[in-house]
């Protein structure tokens, strides 16, 4: 394993494994622009919906460690992730069907359902993404990971652009109103479970080389590992985690707005509202692998502080685009805002595709899924702390506001990179 190989023998294998990250990217960009749309219905404050719309990262930071360390330690005829994925994530699809419907009904169903459905979906994250470095190797893990965001990134193509236009489609109830806003929701649920189907029927966890060779390696108890893990005399893997809870601050800052911001500002209808993330995903699609393979060139931390330098110049840029904007026409205004979207989502990927695998670098095949639940404790983290205080800086100063949010955390994360020695392709593993 530790010879360098190329990635053409495993992109169909990391091509099935993306089915279940695709499936996160289908429904992330639609929850994301959409929930806050239908809690708009009744509340008025952007800073209650901001708090509203952590309450599924609430349960993130508690349920993705945890069953991302279960999985480390499960072991069963089909192996130690797929057990998760096929039991919770065509749960979390049905759900996900519903919560339209719910939202028609009164906030208190609506609440009740995005709850539910996110139980079923954060027990289910952590394992589908642990699944990736469980069957490829650990010096192409940047690339494979491009290959799996470039799933992410279709997935929300299909989601923001295709999809999200059935939300301006009315459909007939059986009460006889006829009625819009639904109909990307249930569609897009039938893709996740299909998804499901074929990850099931072609991924063979068992038969993962990295796994042979890893199977005698000893298990330790989960509070064990995470000692081991912030015990370790260099500090990489802490400075990492400080840094993507810097710049996922920025981007869960940010995100839960667009969609309002497309429609209250930029005057864009509700199905056009989802293009904004739209463009961002577009950039997943194109880049992700490219990403992958410059970092295997130039290194991970540089790609990662290049890419966050240049993030926090783009939304500074947004930020005036707001103001020099204002008196144009209303065509021009959106594209240039989209176009600096897209710019975003190039540079955005470039820091998921190789963040991830700096981590699993440190990692041992028995701590995968505690390092990939550590990832989503601080990345859920600042999904908690973010939502609140960019909608509180929205009513107080205003959306341009927003876009300063995120350049100040994306400048703070490219210093705290600075401090991050390890997770390259050659590095050795911290005993």
């Amino acid at each position: 394993m530790a010879e360098k190989k190329s990635l053409k023998g495993y992109y169909l294998t990391t091509f099935l494994i993306g089915l279940g990250f695709f499936t996160m990217g289908l429904m992330d960009p639609l929850y994301d622009t959409y929930i806050p749309i239908f809690l708009a219905r009744y509340i008025d404050s952007s800073t209650v919906i901001g708090l509203i719309m952590t309450f599924d990262n609430v349960l993130a930071i508690f349920m993705i460690p945890l069953f991302s360390a279960l999985s480390d330690r499960s072991s069963t005829r089909i192996g130690r992730r797929m057990p998760y994925i096929i039991s919770f994530l065509p749960a979390a699809a049905l759900l996900f069907a519903l919560i339209p419907f719910s939202a028609l009904s009164s906030l208190w169903l609506l609440i009740a359902a995005v709850f539910i459905f996110n139980l079923s979906k954060q027990a289910v994250r952590g394992p589908v993404v642990a699944l990736m470095p469980d069957m490829v190797p650990a010096d192409l893990r940047s690339e494979a990971n491009g290959v799996i965001n470039t799933m992410g990134g279709i997935a929300t193509i299909l989601g923001t652009i295709a999809l999200a236009r059935l939300m301006d489609v009315y459909i007939t109830l059986p009460s006889g109103e006829s009625v819009n806003n639904i109909l990307a929701f249930p569609v897009a649920s039938v893709f996740v479970i299909a998804a499901v189907i074929l990850l099931f029927i072609f991924v063979k966890e068992k038969n993962s080389a990295v796994a042979k060779e890893s199977s005698s390696e000893k298990k330790e108890p989960v509070l064990k590992s995470l000692k081991i893990v912030f015990a370790q005399k260099d500090k990489s893997a802490l400075f990492i985690l400080i840094s993507l809870l810097c710049w996922f601050i920025a981007y869960q800052g940010v995100l839960p707005f667009v969609g309002l911001y497309s429609v209250e500002v930029l005057g864009t209808s509700s199905g056009t509202a989802s293009l904004a993330a739209g463009m961002v995903g577009i950039a997943y699609a194109i880049f992700a692998i490219p990403s992958g393979k410059v970092a295997h060139r130039f290194g991970r931390k540089k790609t990662i502080r290049v890419s966050l330098a240049l993030l926090a110049a783009v939304t500074v840029l947004v930020f005036a685009h707001s103001y020099i904007s204002a008196s144009w026409a209303a065509v021009p205004r959106l594209l240039t805002f989209w176009l600096l979207l897209f710019l975003f989502g190039v540079f955005w990927v470039s820091v998921v595709t190789n963040s991830f695998p700096m981590l699993w670098q440190m990692s041992t095949y028995s701590t995968v899924g505690i390092y990939t639940g550590l990832y989503y404790f601080f990345s859920q983290a600042a999904s908690i702390i973010a939502p609140p205080i960019s909608g509180g800086c929205i009513d107080l100063f205003g959306y341009p506001a927003l876009f300063l949010f995120t350049a100040f955390f994306m400048a703070a994360a490219f210093f705290t990179m600075k401090k991050v020695d390890r997770g390259e392709p050659d590095d050795l593993e911290v005993k």
